[in-house]
């Protein structure tokens, strides 16, 4: 699946991915390749991509976003986010 994670300024993340870990507004859940078409609102918490089975390639915390998964490409668009 392809993934995007963007912010007003800039892009912080864009490749291919196996999944993503999202903080959800009632709590954590996360999109795998080939996940059914999903709009959902984010709040405060950790973002985990996970690169393959046994690696995370990056982690971010956000204050809140959206995410949007369409056609096996997840668009996640994040306000105040720092790289752990």
């Amino acid at each position: 699946m392809t993934l995007e994670i963007l912010t007003p300024e800039k892009r912080l993340y864009s490749g291919d991915v196996y999944g993503v870990q999202l903080p959800g507004i009632d709590g954590k859940f996360e999109v795998l390749n080939r996940h059914a078409p999903l709009v959902s609102a984010l709040g405060k918490g950790n973002i985990k991509v996970i690169k393959d089975k046994n690696t995370t390639a990056a982690n971010f915390t956000i204050e809140s976003g959206f995410v949007e998964v369409l056609n096996n490409k997840a668009t996640v668009l994040v306000e105040g986010v720092t790289e752990v």
